[in-house]
């Protein structure tokens, strides 16, 4: 929590992280306070720059809010919350709140019930201090990572001509939390065929047919924390187009690799993929970034592989490299891998196969 406050050049007396209902739930009230299970509706968390902690939960929370070392206060009805942190608000001149996690409803209450205080934003910090994994949040995306890989491997037994993708979504999810996911990370895509070229389609109804390609990304969240990752195969025999699409997309991920490390401008990584793509055959077809960071939230904060971030890579920053290129009506090839960013490169934290498995 004092790394949070490291971030801030005007220091408020507090800060103030209010959940609303779901899905309006700030990731940071799990990261400040290490709590890995629960929902924590109607919940706020008090940070002090001491480092003091104080958590307003309902009873519904009260046990498992008790696995956190903060000075707990529990409430019977949501009116009465408030009332419960008006003491410690009373007293401060300066409240720094995540407006980026806020639901506006929720602010503007504090505004009604608070009107002589100033409100600063402090989200920024947040972001910055999420971006640095300690060691406890890499044990976690490691063993995110390796269950990921772990379900990736399988994806070969689990297809069969006339699959429909919803059924190897069911696979995929049932598998993750099989090997000790909590959950998957987001929504699964298996995609054939034509639906490949969609990079956020998710699955359907097709049927999978002999030359189709297929796409598999999905994630693992272990503890709240997530891994990502992306592995493109072929039912049968490749074309050759498909072959090349797919040379074109692993090279493209190995020059990101290659350009990652510490100390590397983010936007350098994003634009030697792209530089490389835009040379093939294939220029004008990869449409997305390169990737972006990881952890509490799969597109965790604002630090990624575009040609807009102008972020210095730092060591102990996990993020996803992930290039494709995407031919509508055709298919496409996205291969994409967690790393965890060192002084003289990268570490990878996804480790499954990269061949271009016939399936």
């Amino acid at each position: 929590m004092k790394r949070v406050f490291s971030h801030l050049t005007v220091q408020p007396d507090l800060i103030l992280l209010q959940n609303a209902s779901e899905p309006f739930i700030d990731d940071n009230f799990f990261y400040v306070t290490g709590l890995d299970q629960g929902l924590f509706e109607g919940s706020t968390a008090l940070l002090y720059p001491d480092g003091g902690l104080d958590l307003i939960v309902s009873e519904l929370e009260a046990e498992t809010a008790k696995h956190t070392d903060a000075h707990l206060h529990t409430y019977k009805k949501k009116e009465t919350s408030n009332g419960l942190f008006q003491p410690q608000l009373a007293s401060a001149t300066t409240i720094g709140i995540n407006f980026a996690g806020i639901a506006h409803q929720q602010f503007m209450k504090l505004l009604e019930q608070f009107p002589s205080k100033q409100f600063i934003d402090v989200s920024d910090a947040f972001t910055k201090s999420r971006a640095i994994k300690d060691a406890t949040e890499l044990a976690h995306i490691k063993r995110a990572c390796h269950i990921a890989d772990q379900v990736m491997e399988k994806i070969p037994e689990l297809t069969r001509e006339s699959l429909y993708e919803y059924e190897l979504a069911a696979e995929i999810g049932y598998l993750l939390q099989k090997h000790g996911a909590d959950k998957p990370a987001f929504d699964i895509i298996s995609s054939f065929g034509a639906h490949t070229a969609e990079p956020h389609y998710t699955h359907g109804k097709t049927r999978l047919h002999r030359g189709d390609l297929v796409l598999c990304d999905f994630g693992a969240c272990f503890k709240k924390y997530n891994s990502d990752i992306t592995r493109a195969f072929i039912f049968g025999s490749p074309s050759k187009q498909q072959q090349d699409m797919y040379d074109t997309v692993l090279e493209a991920q190995e020059i990101g690799i290659e350009t990652a490390r510490a100390g590397i401008n983010a936007c350098d990584v994003h634009r030697a993929v792209s530089k490389y793509i835009e040379k093939s055959p294939f220029a004008g077809r990869f449409i997305h970034s390169t990737g972006h960071s990881l952890g509490l939230a799969v597109h965790d904060g604002g630090i990624g592989f575009t040609d807009e971030c102008t972020d210095i890579l730092q060591e102990h920053m996990v993020l996803t490299i992930e290039p494709g290129v995407y031919l509508p009506g055709i298919g496409g090839v996205r291969i994409e891998d967690d790393v965890l960013i060192k002084k003289q490169g990268v570490e990878f934290l996804t480790t499954a196969s990269k061949a271009f498995r016939r399936i």
